[in-house]
């Protein structure tokens, strides 16, 4: 008899120590990653109730939210990161944790580090003081982002309470068109399903279009699954995923890597496992996609116009209002052709190598606009080493695009790469919220770094499909 419980079930019921009569599980954690920003006060707790790191060699640190990405000379400049990064030297130090530094050639965004060093593995639980953790979902993981006393308390027990969520396929079938990409996918998805559409739920996305994906793909639309309300979102490891970890640093070798791939299998929803809610769309509906407005959800295919408030539902009516007077949009005008004056290319979403070598296809053997600040940021030292290695600064210099030193950089602004005033930015990263980049009257156009690196060239929106040059 099959087992008809699907993947995160699965993993869910493996790594549960109790359930608890109110109605959480206390759940075992596989791997804590931990940054700069959400661990200062809970070592601080720590320290104060004299605890200690439960199990640190489950427990690996880097600095990434706070490290500028031009000048990384130290002292910082910025006195708050140079105390935040003094912190975790020290907190690691003390408590025996892992630390990938600025001098430590494997530094670069959580998010991108775990996998590529191999930490990240199918059937784990993986949780970070950090919403995007869920990018680690790609490798058929729970990876759930935690709150600061949430992160004392997995460094102190390795354990975490829980509300178990409902999980929902989101299926997605056929071919993507070309100069369609994951971005584009998971940005439909969030407009079709809404910003709230997943709470209370993990989104486990299956169907041939996430089966044909890469790797580096796969994790772009975990990533932003948050952002359309989900608890966490995963994709089921096959192949391709025992591909992508063998030989990695942290993953296992000889024997014992057979032995992980072939239960990492095992762990897949079967063909008939069960699920609370299931929604499916067709790849061919998906062109690439652009936010408009002030959440991920208000977006558009790059040929459609913006919404007009009398076609949508009554309770979405004030929201689009609002969106459309802080853009400076009006309804119904189209999203191509809208100006920028910023491009930026990087991010826990799309800094990886497979990012960056299609933003430089796109911008080799033309210009950055003159009036548009264009900077590259790969998301980890690994990456940067092997985009120089292929020669993808030297194509970005050309175009006159900056190329930066590995870290989060303008997604959230945490750092000296900020917006100024009302400027608009073409964004790689996750969020369009107000004041996400820096300043609190910016604008934020999230789209794929294909995308960006055509705007940035044209001075403003533009359809990559249309874009001279690009061989997309």
């Amino acid at each position: 008899m099959s087992d008809k419980r699907n993947l995160f079930n699965k993993v869910w019921d493996l790594h549960t120590v109790q359930d608890l009569p109110g109605g959480q599980t206390q759940l075992f954690i596989g791997l804590h990653l931990i940054h700069e920003v959400t661990s200062p006060q809970a070592f601080g707790i720590l320290r104060d109730r004299k605890l200690t790191v439960a199990f640190p060699e489950r427990t690996v640190a880097t600095v990434d939210h706070i490290v500028p990405t031009a000048n990384q000379a130290r002292p910082f400049l910025d006195n708050l990161a140079e105390q935040m990064m003094s912190a975790i030297e020290k907190n690691c130090k003390d408590f025996g944790v892992t630390l990938l530094d600025l001098k430590d050639n494997r530094q670069g965004i959580v998010h991108i580090v775990g996998p590529e060093q191999g930490l990240t593995q199918p059937g784990m639980t993986i949780v970070c003081g950090d919403s995007h953790t869920s990018t680690h979902g790609a490798f058929g993981s729970i990876a759930i982002g935690i709150g600061t006393s949430n992160v004392a308390e997995v460094l102190a027990t390795q354990t975490m309470f829980l509300n178990r969520p409902k999980v929902r396929q989101v299926v997605v079938n056929g071919e993507l068109a070309s100069g369609v990409y994951a971005k584009d996918v998971i940005l439909y998805i969030i407009q079709k399903l809404g910003v709230q559409g997943g709470v209370g739920y993990a989104y486990e996305f299956a169907g041939t279009t996430f089966d044909a994906m890469t790797m580096e793909e796969r994790m772009t639309v975990c990533n932003m699954s948050i952002e359309g309300g989900a608890r966490c979102g995963y994709i089921n490891p096959d192949q391709k995923t025992i591909d992508y970890l063998k030989g990695r640093p942290f993953s296992p070798t000889g024997s014992d890597f057979d032995r992980a791939a072939a239960w990492w299998l095992s762990l897949a929803s079967a063909d008939d496992a069960q699920f609370d809610d299931v929604v499916t769309f067709e790849a061919s509906d998906i062109e690439p996609t652009v936010t408009w407005g002030i959440t991920p959800a208000q977006s558009v295919g790059v040929s459609q116009p913006l919404p007009r408030i009398s076609d949508v539902a009554d309770d979405e009516k004030k929201l689009i209002k609002e969106a459309l007077e802080f853009m400076g949009m009006t309804e119904g005008q189209p999203i191509k052709g809208t100006k920028i004056d910023v491009a930026f290319i990087g991010s826990c979403t799309n800094g990886r190598i497979s990012d960056l070598r299609e933003a430089a296809r796109v911008a080799e053997g033309h210009r950055v606009s003159p009036h548009v600040k264009a900077i590259v940021v790969p998301g980890s030292q690994v990456v940067r080493k092997q985009a120089m290695e292929e020669g993808l600064h030297l194509i970005f210099e050309a175009a006159g695009f900056e190329w930066r030193e590995a870290g989060c950089s303008m997604c959230l602004a945490m750092n000296p790469d900020k917006l100024k005033d009302r400027e608009v930015c073409a964004s790689s990263s996750n969020r369009n919220f107000k004041g996400r980049q820096g300043s609190p009257t910016g604008r934020t156009l999230l789209m794929s770094p294909a995308m960006v690196a055509a705007a940035a060239i044209e001075g403003c929106v533009t359809d990559i499909r249309e874009f001279s040059g690009a061989a997309v």
